[in-house]
């Protein structure tokens, strides 16, 4: 039996959970979220919600997990959010936003602009004598991954010095360059 599976999900005040014809709707004061499911069975008793896979079949083992976790991360979604930083580590790199408009300087000829999804929340934070940093806010945690995995893509950091874009706490593996 799937670990993660079996253990119930505690449904917060102000957050309404519907389960119909294999779609299950998650919806509280950030905003609702929709998400298909098969190969388990998922009901709502009281303040939890219970998923149970229909037969020991390994795609069903497989999804058990998945589905209890996608469900997990709606409710929490819905009612606290998600957060993601990002660090611009590098002489020159800049960031600015614009409301939906994402502008980074990366030390390419020409600077990025990105158009962030509405429901991702932008805010870029500019000390002097500290590295730009990026937050990105949302109540869905699969698009502000993806939002944020979009935003690294444009400059990973490197081994050697360890610039470009990298998650705030993030360690990077460092190697020794090239000796004399």
């Amino acid at each position: 039996m799937s670990r993660i599976g079996k253990s119930p999900i505690v449904i917060p005040a102000g957050v309404t959970v519907e389960v119909k014809d294999g779609i299950i709707t998650v919806k509280g004061k950030k905003g609702q979220l929709v998400q298909e499911f098969s190969d388990v069975n998922v009901t709502v008793e009281g303040d939890q919600v219970l998923v149970e896979r229909s037969s020991d079949h390994k795609d069903h083992r497989a999804k058990h997990g998945l589905f209890r976790s996608l469900i997990s991360n709606m409710v929490v979604g819905v009612s606290e959010g998600f957060t993601k930083e990002l660090e611009l580590v590098g002489v020159g790199y800049r960031a600015s936003n614009q409301g939906q408009k994402l502008d980074l300087a990366l030390g390419y000829s020409h600077n990025i602009v990105l158009e962030i999804a509405p429901e991702v929340a932008l805010e870029t934070v500019s000390e002097k004598g500290k590295n730009p940093i990026v937050k990105l806010t949302s109540f869905d945690k699969q698009l502000l991954g993806q939002v944020a995995a979009k935003i690294r893509s444009f400059r990973k950091p490197e081994p050697y010095k360890g610039k470009g874009v990298k998650f705030v706490g993030e360690v990077l593996r460092r190697k020794a360059g090239k000796s004399a």
